[in-house]
C-alpha cells in the first residue's frame, strides 16, 4: 500500500528583507499570490495525502484571500521562528492521524515541480530522509573576520545548495524536533536536526532554478521565469460574444461603458451596455466558462440598473485566476442610430482601463444593416465582440 504523504508548507515568516508592505508570501508574483503558486504544486500531485499551511497568527485574512478557495484543512499557527513553526505543525499533524511521510517546505520557493517531489517521496521511503540539493559550482571565498579582505578559498568538492521539499519519515523528524526542543537546540533546516540525532539524510538532484525569493529583485527573476514557464504551455484561444437590447423610454444610452445622449434608452436589466454583454461573453466563452447569464442571471435584483463594466471585470478575473492573459479585444457595435464615431476613442479608452490593457490592444469598431432588420428599423442596438486570450494548456 502507498504510504500516505502530507506536506506543510511554511509561511509564518514576515520577510521583511522583500519589501512590498506586507509578508512576501502574500505579495502577488504573475498575478497570484507567492504562496498560492507554492501550495498547488502539492495539491495536484497524486502521491500527496494532505497539505497543511503554517501561518503567523496575525495573517489569517490575508491567508483567506490566498487561499480560502482552495480545499485545505485549517491552517496550523506558528511561532517566532522557522524551527517552531515547523514543530508546532508537525505536532498537529500527529494528534490527527500522522502520515508515514512528511514533506516540509517552504513558502518562498514557488518552483517545485512534480518529479522533484516524487524523488524526494521515494527516497525518503527508504532512507529515512532526502533533501534536493545543488552542487556549488561557484568558487567560494572566505573573508576574514570584520573585513572585507580574502582569507582562504574555500574547497568547493562535496559542497551542496539544500532546497526544499525536505522530505523524512514521519516519526523520525517528529522525534528529532521533539528533542531539539527539549535541548534548546537549535538548526537552521529539518535536515540538520536529524543530522543531530543521528539519522541518514539522503541528497537528491534539486532544480538549478529552484530558488527561494527573498530580496524585493527576486520577485522580478521569479515572474521572468514565471513567464518562461507559463508561456510553453500556453495556447492562443478566441471566443465571441453577441448581445442585443432594444431601444425603450430614456435620453441616453450606454455603449462601451460611455454615456450617450439619445432621445430613447435602451432596455435591460443592467444598465443595458451591449458591447460591454458582448466583450464578457467572449471571455467566458475563450475559457469555456458558460455565459453572462449564468454568472449574473436577469432574474436577480443585485444586477438591476448595474454597471456592466463589472460584468467585464468579473469575466476577466475568472480568465486570470486560470493562469490567462488577455491579450486583444475587438467590438462591432451594429446601430442606425447614436452615431459612434464621435464616441470612438472614448469607448476604446474606457474598455482598455476596465481590462487593464493597453489601448493598442482595444479596437471598437461600428457598422449598419442598411436599414434591414430589427436594427435597420431603429428597434435596438446589437454588438458582436471577438476576445484573444492566451490560455494554460490543461491537456
Amino acid at each position: 500500500m502507498a504510504p500516505t504523504v502530507a506536506v506543510l508548507v511554511v509561511a509564518a515568516g514576515r520577510g521583511v528583507r522583500a519589501g512590498g508592505g506586507m509578508p512576501k508570501q502574500y505579495r502577488p508574483l504573475a498575478g497570484r499570490p507567492l504562496i498560492r503558486h507554492s501550495v498547488t504544486a502539492f495539491l495536484g500531485h497524486p502521491e500527496v495525502t494532505t497539505v497543511r499551511v503554517v501561518i503567523a497568527s496575525e495573517d489569517g485574512g490575508l491567508y483567506a484571500e490566498s487561499l480560502g478557495d482552495l480545499a485545505l484543512p485549517e491552517p496550523v499557527t506558528g511561532g517566532s521562528t522557522r524551527q517552531i513553526s515547523v514543530f508546532t505543525g508537525l505536532e498537529t499533524l500527529a494528534a490527527n492521524d500522522p502520515p508515514d511521510i512528511v514533506l516540509i517546505h517552504d513558502a518562498a520557493r514557488p518552483f517545485v515541480g512534480a518529479e522533484l517531489i516524487a524523488r524526494v517521496i521515494a527516497v525518503a521511503g527508504t532512507d529515512g530522509g532526502a533533501i534536493p540539493a545543488t552542487a556549488v559550482t561557484d568558487t567560494l571565498k572566505r573573508a576574514a573576520p570584520g573585513t572585507d579582505r580574502i582569507a582562504g578559498t574555500v574547497p568547493r568538492d562535496g559542497l551542496f545548495q539544500a532546497q526544499t521539499p525536505q522530505a523524512f519519515r514521519f516519526g523520525d523528524i517528529l522525534a528529532a524536533h521533539r528533542a531539539a526542543a527539549e535541548a534548546g537546540i537549535e538548526a537552521t533546516d529539518d535536515a540538520a536536526l536529524m543530522e543531530w540525532i543521528g539519522r541518514p539524510v539522503t541528497l537528491v538532484a534539486g532544480d538549478p532554478e529552484g530558488m527561494k525569493v527573498t530580496e524585493s529583485a527576486d520577485f522580478a527573476r521569479a515572474e521572468a521565469r514565471l513567464t518562461r514557464m507559463t508561456e510553453d504551455r500556453m495556447e492562443p484561444r478566441v471566443g465571441t460574444g453577441f448581445d442585443v437590447h432594444r431601444f425603450a423610454v430614456g435620453d441616453h444610452v450606454t455603449l462601451c461603458g460611455v454615456r450617450i445622449a439619445h432621445h430613447l434608452g435602451l432596455a435591460g436589466h443592467s444598465d443595458a451596455d451591449v458591447g460591454l454583454h458582448a466583450l464578457t461573453d467572449a471571455i467566458l466563452g475563450a475559457i469555456g466558462a458558460g455565459d453572462i447569464g449564468l454568472h449574473f442571471p436577469p432574474s436577480d435584483p443585485r444586477w438591476r440598473g448595474a454597471d456592466s463594466a463589472a460584468f467585464l471585470r468579473h469575466a476577466i478575473a475568472l480568465a486570470t485566476r486560470r493562469g490567462a492573459r488577455l491579450r486583444h479585444l475587438d467590438v462591432t457595435l451594429i446601430c442606425e442610430a447614436p452615431k459612434i464615431g464621435p464616441h470612438r476613442a472614448a469607448m476604446r479608452a474606457r474598455v482598455a482601463e476596465i481590462a487593464g490593457l493597453s489601448e493598442r490592444r482595444v479596437s471598437i469598431k461600428a457598422t449598419t444593416t442598411e436599414k434591414l432588420g430589427f436594427t435597420g428599423r431603429k428597434e435596438g442596438i446589437a454588438a458582436q465582440a471577438v476576445a484573444t486570450l492566451m490560455v494554460p494548456d490543461d491537456d
